[in-house]
């Protein structure tokens, strides 16, 4: 069978002030187009269909155009499942009767891990929760972080997997060594958001979100399939792309991809701005892109932003190469400058940052005590 694999599509997206549903809008229309020409058996979404638990009304309408136009329109079906941009509840909503027009959207964890079969092909749908609720919902006190979390998950879905059939987990998940870019939310502190690649070794395929490149993670079955568009500039240089799969019933399968062209491309550019401004340069330019700009003028600049707009509508940041290398120098200097500070004077700064309240003494002598206390358990180790 065949399945198109993508995620991440956040609809409703911000990005420096500007909506990006139009441009969603167009690219999910390619997306269609691709799904009339390939006719795949299913359309996998790993995750964060929407930017944010509470959508603009204008995302929720057009997903739920997209999803119509695919699941009903184009008899095509869907599986889903919510991503940690998205409310779990409010995509749940329908879910059980979505199930009759092969729809089938799982929003919320549930101890119900019955997996979808399509052509023989079983898809085992985890949408993303933290750690606290897969907890509760399984009964077992031992889940402490997304990994212990997900370990259970998949124990649990393997009690009931026949051998002979391949198997295929769908969810929204930070892999170990994943490579991420400014526009992922981080999943939690430190280290325990991530998930180890060895849990996923049931699966003929995972199919993930929440990376946004196809690139992110190296795997023989693992596979972010990337976000639609660019969200950041830190993806200025990334492709993006949909996985199209086509497995066979041994569970083997060749991937392709699909790169889907958007209206306006998020670049950066760089330069002197006489050269920007130059029309032997910008002639030879997409100057609708969505731009990030890099000055390298010295000096004083009357207005550079709006006379860049003149040629370039869509500047979306402008910043100056020496300001740059002035916060790098800036920040050195703070690291050092904090390397020299007791522990308790951080503890003070972070304190004053984080609250209005008055650090009294007594507070101060509460931290005190588990500082010495703290590193007399480090001494003993």
């Amino acid at each position: 069978m065949k399945f198109i694999h993508t995620a991440d599509w956040h609809l409703g997206k911000l990005v420096h002030g500007i909506y990006m549903t139009e441009d969603q809008r167009y690219i999910l229309e390619s997306f269609i187009e691709l799904i009339k020409d390939e006719q795949p058996d299913a359309v996998v979404i790993a995750g964060d269909l929407y930017d944010r638990s509470v959508p603009p009304t204008a995302a929720v309408e057009l997903l739920d155009e997209v999803l119509f136009r695919i699941n009903v329109e184009l008899d095509t079906p869907i599986i889903a499942v919510s991503g940690n941009h998205d409310s779990a509840e409010r995509l749940s909503f329908g879910s059980s009767w979505y199930k009759h027009s092969h729809f089938y959207l799982k929003g919320k964890i549930t101890s119900d891990f019955t997996p979808v079969n399509i052509k023989g092909v079983n898809f085992h749908c985890v949408p993303y929760a933290e750690p606290g609720t897969v907890r509760q919902v399984l009964e077992e006190d031992s889940i402490n972080s997304h990994h212990t979390a997900m370990e259970a998950i998949v124990k649990r879905i393997e009690e009931q997997m026949n051998a002979d059939e391949p198997h295929v987990f769908v969810g929204h998940a930070f892999v170990l060594g994943g490579k991420t870019t400014d526009s992922e939310r981080t999943l939690s502190v430190g280290g325990s958001g991530c998930v180890g690649a060895d849990v996923f070794r049931p699966f003929h395929y995972t199919a993930l979100g929440h990376l946004h490149s196809p690139d992110a993670i190296k795997h023989e079955t693992i596979r972010y399939s990337g976000s639609l568009m660019k969200y950041s500039f830190s993806e200025a240089s990334q492709r993006k792309s949909v996985t199209i799969v086509e497995m066979e019933e041994d569970g083997s399968f060749q991937l392709r991809e699909k790169v889907l062209q958007p209206k306006q491309d998020m670049r950066e550019l760089q330069g002197l701005m006489e050269e920007l401004l130059d029309p032997t340069f910008y002639q030879s330019q997409n100057v609708d892109d969505y731009l990030k700009i890099t000055l390298h003028d010295e000096g004083t600049l009357i207005d550079p932003i709006n006379q860049l707009r003149q040629v370039y509508p869509n500047v979306l940041h402008l910043e100056r190469k020496r300001e740059l290398t002035d916060v790098k120098k800036k920040n050195t200097f703070q690291v050092l400058d904090d390397k020299r500070k007791s522990e308790l004077d951080l503890f003070k700064e972070f304190y004053k940052d984080m609250t209005t309240g008055e650090f009294t003494h007594e507070k101060e002598e509460v931290v005190q005590s588990v500082i010495e206390t703290a590193k007399r358990e480090v001494d003993q180790v």
